[in-house]
């Protein structure tokens, strides 16, 4: 049996930065891993809007480990998104890696554009790894993303305590700047960041150390913008875009 867990790991040590495509449902995550990714990971805003509920407020439990449940049992690793735990970090941890899950993503943000304190999230994380030891954790830190005073320093701050407590990589969306982002890969654990389309390529990150390169909700977003104006063509009498998966290539 193939250690999902193990792989995944080493998927963040490798020549090139990993590129994890963020999937919104059992369709996007195949279709993905069809197109060649090497491990697919989920957004919580993808999840929470297709289920018509506010994303980063502990709204989609349920719909996140009925997504778990499909996506695991893929020839892939997969790393969920729990936002900050869900307010019961130990058991929805325990249920993934029973489910066979590679890595979860965690993160200080809270509902209002607030920063939780960092130790908060340190003993989330610590609580993780006396759980599911094998899990790779990805412990994300909002001080860009909510344009914190000083944020590279409050990213720093917060990354070098998530890395102490077990995080195995830390995740910084927002960071856009290469002197910041040098900055945070010099901690020494893996960093992952979010892409960012028109600033940066997936090899010039690779070249600031950057192990991980996440696309968010950015592939949910552009599939809404895509079905829209797929509508649109049909009603208009316009062209259809082209390279739509077939119906047999959703057959289950």
């Amino acid at each position: 049996m193939v250690d999902r867990c193990a792989q995944f790991r080493s998927l963040h040590h490798a020549d090139t930065p990993l590129l994890l495509p963020n999937a919104w449902d059992h369709a996007s995550a195949s279709l993905l891993l069809a197109a060649g990714f090497e491990a697919v990971g989920t957004t919580s805003l993808g999840v929470a809007a297709a289920a018509g509920k506010p994303d980063a407020e502990s709204a989609t439990l349920t719909e996140t480990l009925a997504l778990a449940g499909t996506l695991a049992a893929l020839p892939c690793p997969v790393t969920v998104d729990i936002e900050g735990g869900f307010g019961r970090v130990a058991d929805v941890v325990g249920r993934l890696a029973a489910l066979g899950v590679a890595g979860v993503n965690i993160e200080d943000g809270r509902p209002g554009g607030t920063l939780a304190d960092p130790a908060e999230l340190r003993d989330s994380i610590r609580v993780i790894k006396e759980t599911a030891p094998d899990l790779f954790v990805n412990a994300r830190t909002d001080a860009f993303w909510l344009y914190t005073p000083d944020p590279l320093a409050t990213a720093l701050g917060r990354a070098a305590i998530y890395r102490d407590a077990g995080a195995d990589g830390v995740f910084v969306p927002g960071v856009a700047e290469a002197a910041d982002i040098a900055e945070l890969t010099a901690l020494g654990a893996p960093v992952n960041v979010l892409f960012l389309p028109g600033r940066h390529t997936v090899a010039e990150l690779g070249d600031l150390g950057v192990r991980r390169v996440s696309m968010g909700s950015l592939l949910y977003r552009a599939a809404l913008a895509a079905g829209v104006a797929t509508a649109k063509a049909v009603r208009d009498n316009g062209e259809i875009p082209t390279g739509i998966p077939s119906y047999e290539d959703l057959r289950i």
